[in-house]
């Protein structure tokens, strides 16, 4: 089976956008604002392109606010276009070197091109930045699990969850840790907290499910499969999953086959025949011996003198 995409473009967006901390304004209005306060209103209906042109246009207007520059590369990021967006981030933390978005930015734009070791390194200074900050840590563990770092990952969600405990993707993202440390219990835990804070997220009763197969409990995967396919009717592999854990559990219920009784071994015709000529050569031997004894037993013929007494 394989395992889920580790990081989407709509799990980081979810992590950092333009909405998720308080814009940089000037004060009383300035150049390029309205273009920004219209970028922003795109960017919230999910309509990034347009979202862009406005945000360029906040930048040919007043191109040394970062905040300008920091809201194009979050929109760049659902369009896939991670180099434009590492550009834009990096001009903002040039402008802004104590602005924590400009490093959680570009941290998730280096994740999308698996440039993990760069993301880990903004994102150690946004810490320095805002210790408190859980999404940072989130974040975080993404590139940590980018880079097969499980333990790390394990300590970076737990710190997310310290800072935010009612946070599901943090749960979710703990969970898959776990489970990729064969720690199946805290995964299944974990899988459990999330779908308490979040229970209409398809993806993580499919993934809990798969959990519980690594225990053999077939029947709660099979619920919790049954739950995902009916969140998300359209999802291809689950119901290859829910096949294989029916298939293991009627194996698992199976009576035991009965113990086949054991098939006389036929006796060659070359046994038979040896066996034969042998017990014949013994009847022989034995009619042999018994007429020798019984000559021996037979009365001899003397004469009168020979039974005089002597």
């Amino acid at each position: 089976m394989k395992t889920r995409r580790i990081i989407s473009v709509i799990a980081v967006l979810a992590l950092f956008s333009p909405v998720t901390f308080t814009f940089a304004k000037e004060k009383g209005g300035g150049a390029g604002m309205s273009n920004y306060e219209k970028g922003n209103q795109l960017f919230g209906e999910k309509q990034y392109e347009p979202a862009v042109v406005e945000f360029t246009k906040a930048i040919e207007a007043n191109p040394k606010q970062a905040a300008y520059y920091e809201n194009r590369g979050f929109a760049y990021i659902p369009l896939e276009k991670a180099a434009e967006a590492v550009a834009d981030f990096s001009k903002a933390i040039e402008l802004a070197p104590n602005d924590l978005r400009g490093y959680v930015g570009r941290a998730q734009a280096y994740s999308l091109q698996k440039q993990y070791d760069l993301a880990i390194a903004d994102l150690d200074k946004a810490i320095t930045i805002k210790p408190d900050e859980a999404s940072t840590y989130r974040l975080r563990g993404f590139a940590d699990i980018g880079r097969n770092d499980f333990n790390a990952a394990l300590a970076d969600y737990s710190k997310a969850i310290e800072k935010n405990p009612s946070e599901a993707q943090s749960f979710e993202r703990r969970g898959y840790a776990n489970r990729s440390l064969r720690n199946y219990d805290a995964a299944i835990a974990d899988y459990s907290k999330s779908l308490e804070l979040s229970p209409q997220d398809s993806e993580t009763w499919a993934r809990r499910g798969y959990t519980y197969t690594f225990l053999g409990q077939y029947e709660k995967a099979i619920a919790d499969y049954e739950q995902a396919i009916k969140l998300n009717p359209n999802d291809f592999d689950t119901p290859q999953r829910l096949l294989y854990a029916k298939s293991q559990l009627a194996q698992k219920n199976a009576p035991p086959a009965p113990t086949p009784a054991a098939t006389p071994t036929p006796t060659p015709k070359s046994a038979i025949n040896a066996m034969t000529i042998g017990i014949g050569l013994l009847v022989v031997v034995v009619i042999v011996i018994i007429g020798i004894m019984a000559a021996r037993r037979r009365p001899v013929p003397v004469d009168e003198e020979s039974t005089r007494i002597r």
